[in-house]
């Protein structure tokens, strides 16, 4: 199969079901609560549209559950069982809560589910439970991900990084490569939602953990990002000037002029994993909020991503694919007509910066990217 024409349909479908919630987690964009929240998608609407997936054509895209907590909707299973009976794949990103049977994890092995989701947000109970708002959650968390590697699933555990959590980052990749978690996707943090009252990590700090996560990806763990693209960018430069993946910390930390972070968190990564054991498996897909990927909300309304509210239409009364493909904000988007270094940047397709961020910052879906230090090759500056 050759590569996905990003103009004409998604990888990901992101569909928040439902925003009700057991947790209360510091830097959700969802103000999560414990009940449905009027306007939530019923289940026949549920089933339209996934139904209007279809029109994106094949290969559909993989449609991820989230919520608040997936698992609150009490027609979840119907809902996974539609899609698949469409052949549309699905993944599911669940809440650590009581909801999280044995039972219910066996329903969604027996409906073809893959991949699941969890949250872990710090290496120790302390970080984690500061952002999750619950005793005892940490260890929950770990019993659960452990429950879930041993029935079969590829599981993905999504980490929140932030200044709280950051020096705890190589000793959670070590606790994940112990568990036998496949992937780890990273959200850099940005001011939405509660996260308004998190502290984001700064640019030059994104920079050393995009270096830092690379060289996790060595032990055996696939790690990608989420509004952070320019991890792809240290991706290719890392693997153009050391392919053999031999270079020390301080070699790294001189030839690319990182932070004194970057050297703590390698150093501690490589005393607690040794020599890296594979090839990086770092994820290199150009997508990209509204690139690839759509966010759904439980109201039906669709967004370019998760973290980007700026509304583009709604399922109840637009078709997906439709709202995909023609919405002149997606399509400057798709075609990189970015402001600022993003617009001139060589890595605007590949990278394209964080719409989401650039949006938080300054209202403008297509600015620069803030968290991004790097600076183009071929920016020419004006002297008029």
């Amino acid at each position: 199969m050759g590569a996905l024409n990003f103009n004409e349909r998604p990888i990901l479908v992101f569909w928040e079901s439902t925003r009700a919630c057991l947790l209360a987690c510091k830097h959700c964009r969802a103000e999560a609560i414990a009940q449905p929240m009027p306007g939530e998608l019923s289940t026949e609407e549920g089933f339209r549209f996934i139904e209007s997936l279809t029109a994106f054509g094949r290969p559909y895209p993989v449609l991820i559950i989230t919520g608040g907590d997936a698992l609150m909707r009490d027609d979840i299973f119907e809902l996974v069982a539609k899609a698949r009976s469409l052949e549309i794949p699905v993944g599911i990103a669940p809440s650590v809560t009581p909801r999280l049977t044995d039972e219910h994890i066996q329903k969604l092995l027996d409906l073809g589910i893959k991949v699941v989701s969890l949250s872990l947000d710090g290496a120790t109970a302390k970080t984690h439970e500061g952002v999750r708002g619950i005793s005892g959650h940490f260890a929950d968390t770990v019993l659960a991900l452990r429950r879930l590697v041993k029935a079969g699933f590829d599981v993905q555990v999504n980490t929140a990084v932030m200044r709280d959590n950051v020096r705890e980052l190589p000793a959670l990749a070590e606790l994940l490569t112990e568990i036998g978690v496949k992937i780890w996707e990273v959200f850099f943090l940005i001011h939405v939602g509660r996260g308004k009252d998190s502290q984001e990590i700064s640019a030059t700090e994104c920079e050393d953990v995009s270096h830092l996560l690379f060289e996790a990806s060595g032990y055996g763990i696939t790690v990608r990002t989420v509004e952070a693209p320019f991890f792809r960018r240290v991706v290719a430069e890392r693997k153009a000037a050391d392919p053999q993946q031999e270079a020390t910390t301080l070699q790294i930390f001189k030839q690319f002029h990182l932070s004194p972070l970057y050297m703590e968190l390698s150093m501690d990564l490589r005393s607690r994993l040794g020599p890296q054991t594979t090839t990086p498996k770092a994820q290199t897909s150009g997508t990209r909020d509204g690139k690839g990927i759509i966010f759904i909300s439980h109201d039906g309304t669709v967004y370019p991503a998760g973290f980007l509210p700026l509304p583009l239409g709604n399922v109840r009364t637009e078709n997906t694919a439709d709202i995909y493909r023609h919405h002149p904000t997606l399509q400057a988007i798709r075609s990189g007509q970015f402001d600022g270094k993003c617009g001139v940047c060589e890595y605007h397709d590949a990278c394209g910066g964080s719409r989401s961020r650039a949006f938080s910052y300054t209202g403008n879906p297509l600015a620069t990217d803030p968290s991004c230090i790097y600076e183009p090759r071929n920016i020419v500056l004006s002297t008029t």
